[in-house]
């Protein structure tokens, strides 16, 4: 019987749920003994594959590239976990929201710098009007809160959810 196969995804956040995922430290190794992991940080994967059993998506879909991702991650994943506060609430990139992302690319492109002022037309994807948590844009199935979780929050979803089962997140800390 195969493994069951597991993914990560970033999107915009800060990278601190994808730390805490490596704060597993051994018990990473329990983790790929018992599923393969074949997308993420940690795996050299350009394309996200198709039949994904389980994807942990940390951060906030803010960008036309963010929503692109997720739209396809969702097609391709069975079970989809929103991971963090910036997947779940949208968090710090949605402090942008009253502004809109016209007055944030000014003063970050503007407004703050002193040699080739302008606004990136072709590096930087296109910022979405609004930063939205991951289950405004699409399904999702479990969520992990916390800024970031913590990593034995972490462990535990995912040893629940290769086990087949939901993961029981009564009383854990959002505060990792």
């Amino acid at each position: 019987m195969s493994k069951p196969r597991l993914a990560t995804i970033w999107l915009d956040g800060c990278s601190g749920c994808h730390m805490s995922l490596l704060d597993m430290d051994e018990r990473l190794l329990e983790v790929v003994a018992r599923a393969d992991l074949v997308y993420g940080a940690l795996v050299d994967v350009k394309d996200f594959p198709d039949d994904v059993d389980v994807t942990l998506v940390e951060g906030a879909v803010s960008s036309a590239d963010d929503l692109r991702k997720i739209l396809e991650v969702r097609r391709k994943t069975r079970i989809l976990v929103s991971l963090g506060d910036c997947a779940v609430t949208a968090n710090v990139p949605g402090m942008r929201n009253p502004y809109g992302p016209k007055p944030i690319l000014e003063r970050a492109y503007l407004e703050n710098v002193t040699l080739h002022p302008g606004i990136p037309t072709s590096v930087v994807p296109r910022l979405l009007d609004e930063v939205r948590p991951v289950h405004a844009v699409v399904k999702v199935d479990v969520f992990i809160p916390g800024c970031p979780p913590s990593a034995d929050t972490i462990f535990n979803a995912i040893e629940s959810l290769l086990s087949g089962q939901t993961p029981d997140l009564a009383g854990v800390t959002i505060f990792g």
